[in-house]
């Protein structure tokens, strides 16, 4: 059972060694542990830094493309090297290393196959109550979304299987974390909640400039992954609204003119009629868009047994070509 770490780094020379010396050497049930850093186009002397520490795989950008991005690369790399669990976590220290253990049994167990760590940020201390109501209030509308229930959806500390990994379609530019837990919610991968304990603050988060850029960002993400899995219920909402305003609009104009003034309410058959007519098409683009995500459904589908064969494939030619060396040395002995 082979478990890699990965930690997304943008100029992290100071953090990263506090980060990895937290990082557990041996855990029960896995037989080898790996360390994996993306570089996500770091201008200071992070990847040295991550080298002199002993990090055995490393991932570097050019230059900055995100944290959605990075995480991306990550995941795709840790399956590459034939991890059978991933554990994503922070450069800046913010999650405790020693409770990775904790994190991975559910999947160790069977019990799970995504396995996000609970902060249980009302016991934090340096949060402030601003913070605190819009991780709660944030979660609540993430597991709406999600039909799931997870305590803290914005948590980056994560254990994956290499199954869940495998079937990840992270296409967020901002952040993995709220996606992937819609994602895991509607492709029913089955996930759990870990109490885990948080360090002390090193550096400021560099995801957000601020609160507001953070909750309209988070929004404008958790929308756009809900209508990619039910655009049909996002649509059929609005249409359906738009409808109903509209008929009522027209129902009044009715009302008068039955009345015998229907000539002083024109407006209203104007309005509710347009209304009407423009609710109907968003209905009809609400079954458009299901027949797209259906389409969807299965290229992600094809996508998994294609990534399924090719990683399949590296491991048989890795695993072979390590028993070509062993023959070899045996040879030579």
């Amino acid at each position: 059972m082979k478990l890699i770490i990965q930690i997304p780094c943008l100029n992290e020379e100071q953090t990263l060694p506090i980060t990895l010396r937290d990082l557990p050497k041996k855990i029960k049930g896995i037989d080898v542990i790996e360390y994996l850093i993306i570089d996500d186009g770091s201008t200071d002397r992070t990847v040295e830094v991550a080298r002199k520490c002993g990090v055995h795989h490393i991932v570097s950008f050019p230059r900055n493309r995100g944290l959605a991005a990075a995480f991306r690369a990550g995941i795709d790399a840790c399956l590459r090297l034939g991890a059978d669990i991933i554990v994503n976590t922070d450069a800046d220290n913010q999650y405790c290393g020693a409770d990775i253990p904790k994190l991975i049994e559910p999947i160790l167990e069977g019990k799970a196959e995504m396995v996000v760590g609970d902060r249980e940020t009302d016991k934090i201390p340096h949060f402030s109550k601003t913070k605190k109501f819009l991780q709660k209030f944030g979660s609540w509308v993430v597991n709406k979304a999600a039909n799931d229930d997870i305590s803290d959806t914005t948590s980056g500390f994560r254990a994956y299987s290499r199954e869940a990994a495998m079937r990840l379609n992270v296409v967020s530019e901002f952040s993995y974390t709220l996606e992937t837990i819609i994602q895991a919610g509607w492709g029913k991968i089955a996930t759990a909640n870990v109490p885990i304990r948080t360090n002390g603050v090193l550096r400021e988060s560099r995801l957000f400039k601020g609160i507001r850029n953070y909750v309209w960002r988070s929004m404008n993400t958790i929308i756009r992954t809900y209508t990619m899995y039910r655009p049909l219920n996002v649509f059929l909402s609005i249409g359906s609204i738009l409808a109903l305003i509209g008929g009522s609009f027209f129902i009044r104009f009715l009302y008068f003119y039955i009345n015998g003034d229907g000539q002083g309410h024109v407006q209203s058959l104007i309005f509710g009629s347009s209304m009407l007519v423009v609710g109907i098409q968003i209905a009809l683009i609400g079954f458009v868009a299901d027949l797209i995500a259906n389409n969807r459904k299965l290229l992600e589908e094809t996508l998994y047994r294609v990534r399924k064969i090719e990683l399949d494939y590296l491991n048989k030619e890795s695993f072979e070509s390590q028993e070509q060396r062993q023959k070899r040395k045996m040879t030579v002995s």
